[in-house]
């Protein structure tokens, strides 16, 4: 398998993923964003979107779809949540879209409107209004930890750890800090514990 990734961005989803499985995979690290500045990537990539993940006939550039399809196709292993887990399989892909759909989107317009942006373009307060939105989304988070389990589902580390755990360190970033809630943390720091989390940083 070969993986176009930049430092941090949604392919760390995916880096991580193989890491935690152990697989062998190469990997071109690109600066961000690629479809500026390494130009050449959208002769595999139209769209100049990370990831890019190539496994024989099969690409694929969302990064939750790329981690389902590794824990499917070169499993089988506890990342993964099986139709027959009955209710965590359907919290389990509940999981996996939100992390994107719900969760980074917003994200990635607060980062937009306060970094890149021309800075005659930038909106304090356009950032500001989508900072609350993904705080208001992120709640579902701090409710699921809010007894005490470790994970989200499952009763163990998953993908859906990986994909929203990913989200959570985007926000970081960002310096959106309240989402490393009382009830969140305990997730959080074991997330950053994992060896496989400390190497796809690495990569």
């Amino acid at each position: 398998m070969h993986l176009y990734h930049c430092n941090r961005a949604r392919s760390m989803r995916v880096v991580w993923t193989f890491e935690e499985m152990g697989l062998d995979y190469d990997v071109t690290v690109m600066p961000f964003p690629p479809r500026v500045l390494h130009k050449e990537f959208k002769q595999v990539n139209p769209l100049g979107t990370i990831p890019y993940l190539i496994d024989g006939e099969t690409e694929m550039s969302e990064s939750a779809a790329c981690c389902q399809y590794i824990v499917q196709k070169y499993g089988p292993t506890d990342l993964n949540v099986l139709p027959d887990e009955t209710p965590a399989y359907g919290e389990f892909l509940n999981w996996l879209y939100r992390a994107d759909a719900t969760l980074a989107f917003p994200l990635t317009l607060v980062w937009r409107y306060t970094d890149l942006e021309p800075e005659e373009r930038l909106s304090p307060q356009v950032a500001e209004d989508y900072r609350i939105w993904f705080l208001a989304r992120w709640r579902s988070v701090d409710t699921v930890f809010a007894d005490g389990r470790e994970w989200l589902c499952g009763d163990r580390f998953t993908i859906a750890d990986i994909c929203v755990g990913w989200s959570l360190m985007f926000s970081q970033n960002l310096g959106v800090t309240e989402a490393v809630t009382d009830n969140v943390r305990p997730w959080w720091d074991r997330l950053q514990a994992r060896p496989a989390y400390q190497r796809s940083l690495e990569v």
